[in-house]
């Protein structure tokens, strides 16, 4: 689904990325992880048009999107969940939906039954300002409002960030449900390697702009560098 083929970039003179390459399969849950730094969130704001690369490529289905528009990624199907949450705080929870479901206008009843059968908490907060919701409550708002453009591929950055470990396991099994139950690819980056891949399929790490390992994630699992530097073993 998604292909990201030897990218390079930059802030000003600064080169955060260096030939990162991986692939995301139609279906998978692919995490890509880091320490802070390490240019988790560049590769994300590349994939989905904030940041241009200036060298490689990345290819969406096939069609090479490196210097699409970020409206026109979103309408083919690619939609991301900032890191922090990002949510207007001073528009209701219904507002922010909306919001995020203007690119399908004609199916936003549909959208909104859907992520209220996965949210149904939103429901009950629908009136509320976003800026008055739990860290938690902000989190699935944000999720929410990204799964309202009818993504085909879901990029998710830090969703754990912040959050209390009872919250941690409630978000990740939120994720885990939108990939399985919704049939939605899902690329998430994360620090919290350890949650990250009890459910992710695939995974690679990142390390100063540079994908140092790549495999399965019941490999990576078993990897010194993984358990050493980010599972404390």
């Amino acid at each position: 689904m998604l292909k990201v083929e030897n990218i390079d970039v930059y802030y000003d003179a600064v080169r955060a990325l260096r030939g990162v390459s991986f692939e995301v399969k139609e279906g998978e849950i692919f995490a890509l992880l880091g320490a802070n730094g390490a240019g988790k969130t560049t590769t994300l704001r590349a994939i989905s048009g904030l940041l241009i690369p200036r060298a490689g490529r990345i290819f969406f289905k096939g069609e090479d999107i490196t210097y699409l528009p970020i409206e026109a990624r979103v309408r083919r199907g690619i939609s991301q969940v900032p890191e922090g949450r990002r949510v207007f705080s001073k528009l209701t929870v219904e507002e922010n939906l909306l919001l995020g479901g203007y690119i399908r206008e004609k199916a936003i009843k549909k959208n909104l039954e859907v992520v209220f059968s996965l949210f149904p908490v939103l429901k009950e907060r629908l009136k509320q300002l976003a800026g008055t919701l739990s860290g938690g409550e902000q989190q699935m708002l944000s999720i929410a409002r990204a799964l309202m453009t009818e993504p085909t591929l879901l990029l998710l950055d830090e969703p754990s960030l912040g959050l209390a470990p009872l919250l941690v396991r409630s978000i990740f099994g939120y994720i885990k449900e939108i990939n399985e139950e919704r049939g939605i690819t899902i690329l998430l980056v994360e620090q919290n390697a350890h949650m990250a891949l009890q459910i992710a399929h695939r995974a690679a790490l990142l390390q100063q702009g540079e994908i140092v390992l790549e495999g399965s994630a019941e490999e990576l699992k078993d990897m010194d560098a993984i358990k050493s530097v980010y599972l404390g073993g």
